[in-house]
């Protein structure tokens, strides 16, 4: 009897422990959150241009078998940006330093981590510009939810096109054989072709940690956080600066559709700009979060208009890992 209590007993212990090392001992595979962009996080005096945008993401690590690349993460993403000029009042309808518009797109993307720390985005986006992508609806019903000024104005807003994308970014490590855990450097390229936006960026992004460096094929600052193997009490915690040159060929947000001419107003483009982007990026094991703030260079072209100019906007992104 006293034999079959001990069998019993190692047994449960057994179960109890492949129990937690099933519940606990594997990787977080998936990752699920939002972006919210709005110019009210930087300033409430503040809301044009580029006025908000919001995505809801789900990422997940891919098959993998080369031995360069770390990992593989899919992801898919269904976003809208909403865009407007300065003045929102009844009295400056026909006063537009930048045209409405919205922008509904699903999009699919790839992205290739590197032993070496280098990176490779890739992703396609389907949607609409215009009155199919519900900004009209959506700002007048926040701003009417809660209690903001009344928009006027977006009956001049861009007219419907078809928005196919592609969009591609490169990081590379800067001086990989002097290697610091507190601070890093990394050149960044991008660009984007489609009926929608075409143009091409470049620039470098340091991190400096409050905390050791996670390797970027970990870190979220490319959203690399999911892993197949197990990561017991991550801490993430950095402050980080993006400043870029881009050059924009196109922006159907601001000249209209690439296919006909109808939008009531449009402008050119002011296609050389300075942007930069500076955040605090922060994880506690499943739970990802930041705060960035971002700045835009002048992005229209037009003589006529002397109240266009630079303008800043915030954005706030968390998410959730998952087995």
């Amino acid at each position: 009897m006293e034999k079959k209590k001990r069998k019993s007993k190692k047994a449960l212990f057994a179960f109890l422990i492949l129990t937690v090392t099933l519940t606990f001992g594997q990787g977080k595979t998936t990752e699920i959150g939002f972006i919210s962009d709005n110019d009210l996080y930087t300033s409430s005096k503040y809301d044009m241009y580029y006025t908000n945008g919001l995505e809801l993401f789900y990422r997940f690590l891919s098959k993998n078998n080369s031995e360069k690349i770390n990992k593989e993460i899919t992801e898919f993403r269904i976003g809208q940006y909403l865009y407007n000029p300065r003045f929102l009042n009844k009295e400056a309808v026909t006063i537009n330093d930048r045209p409405f518009a919205g922008y509904l797109f699903a999009e699919v993307g790839k992205s290739f981590f590197y032993q070496s720390e280098s990176v490779l985005k890739t992703d396609f986006q389907i949607g609409f510009l215009g009155p199919n992508a519900f900004g009209e609806e959506l700002q007048e019903g926040f701003h009417k939810l809660i209690g903001y000024k009344k928009v006027y104005g977006w009956e001049n807003q861009i007219h419907n096109a078809l928005g196919l994308q592609a969009h591609v970014i490169y990081s590379k490590k800067m001086f990989p054989s002097k290697h610091n855990d507190f601070v890093d450097f990394h050149w960044q390229s991008e660009g984007n072709l489609g009926t929608i936006f075409s143009g091409v960026s470049t620039g470098f992004m340091a991190r400096f940690g409050f905390k050791k460096l996670l390797p970027i094929y970990d870190s979220n600052m490319h959203n690399a956080s999911v892993s197949a193997n197990e990561q017991l009490n991550i801490r993430e915690f950095y402050f980080y600066a993006a400043p870029s040159v881009n050059y924009q060929f196109y922006d159907a947000t601001i000249e209209g559709s690439m296919f006909n001419d109808t939008s009531p107003i449009t402008f050119d483009l002011e296609p050389l700009r300075f942007n930069a982007e500076a955040g605090l990026k922060y994880r506690h094991n499943n739970f990802n979060i930041s705060y960035s703030f971002l700045y835009r260079g002048r992005e229209l072209n037009d003589s006529g208009i002397d109240t266009n100019s630079g303008y800043f906007y915030g954005s706030i992104r968390m998410g959730f890992l998952l087995r």
